[in-house]
């Protein structure tokens, strides 16, 4: 009867891990740019743009256990995560390279992505989405 005990106890913690989300960076992960604003310092105005458009790559991979963040496709770009935070439900990445800014939060729940790339110019918001990759 007590190892009967112990293993329902043992077995009630299985879906919580089981339904840990995958987005807190313990995998890596494929981001898309879905939306993107561009917003101009001379103009103090936003519009939207397609990635193309703005040299924004539209999607990226980010390895946390290797503190980077690449293009994906023919252009390779890489970045290196230079500030990493994960709380409140929240992946938090930052760093910076070529005289921009950048700034990523991933929803560890659900995946869901905010992220601005700014300089003394022009800022970017960038909404999205990201799905664990298969290591």
């Amino acid at each position: 009867m007590r190892k009967l005990m112990m293993m329902v106890c043992c077995l009630s913690f299985v879906p919580a891990v089981w339904a840990a989300a995958p987005y807190d960076g313990s995998v890596p992960l494929l981001c898309a740019a879905l939306t993107i604003q561009e917003c101009g310092n001379d103009s103090g105005e936003c519009h939207s743009r397609r990635a193309e458009e703005v040299n924004i790559p539209q999607f990226v991979k980010i390895d946390v256990s290797q503190k980077t963040i690449a293009s994906t496709g023919a252009e390779s770009r890489q970045a290196a995560v230079q500030r990493l935070e994960n709380t409140d439900g929240r992946l938090v990445l930052q760093g910076g390279q070529g005289g921009r800014g950048w700034s990523i939060v991933i929803a560890t729940e659900t995946g869901q992505m905010s992220a601005s790339v700014v300089d003394d110019e022009v800022g970017f918001l960038i909404f999205g989405a990201c799905t664990p990759l298969a290591k």
